[in-house]
């Protein structure tokens, strides 16, 4: 892929886009216990593999760089059931990497409670939850 982008440079400088590139592929993957497209799956089911692709990127990078990347997860907890939800928490405390997680309520986000800060926003900015203790160690 890098030769075929280099190759292309000129002619895609003068098309003002690229030909080539990971914005002109499709990502197909296969929800494995199940072994069906992940296009048939849930949305929790798709949700988990999502994540699971942005885990392991954030896994390579940390294996390359020595440290792992800042994680920006929207609505992450939204579709996952609870054991999912759990992995996804697990999974993240391992990682480790500074992560932001977005919800719109906190309950999806108990079991973070003692390990993580938890904020609400309010008109003028953002809150700290407070039945959401602090954890000593931030």
């Amino acid at each position: 892929m890098r030769a075929g982008l280099a190759a292309d440079r000129a002619r895609d400088a003068a098309a003002g886009g690229a030909r080539q590139g990971a914005h002109r592929t499709d990502l197909r993957m296969v929800l494995l216990p199940k072994e069906i497209p992940a296009e048939l799956c849930s949305t929790g089911e798709q949700k988990a593999l999502l994540v699971a692709i942005v885990l392991a990127q954030a896994a390579l990078v940390r294996e390359r760089r020595g440290f792992a990347p800042l994680l920006l997860l929207d609505e992450v907890a939204a579709h996952l059931d609870p054991a999912r939800r759990e992995a996804l928490f697990s999974a993240l405390a391992e990682l480790p990497a500074q992560c932001f997680l977005t919800g719109t309520e906190l309950p999806p986000f108990e079991p973070l409670r003692g390990l993580a800060e938890a904020f609400l926003a309010k008109p003028g900015g953002l809150v700290p939850a407070a039945d959401f203790p602090v954890p000593k160690a931030v």
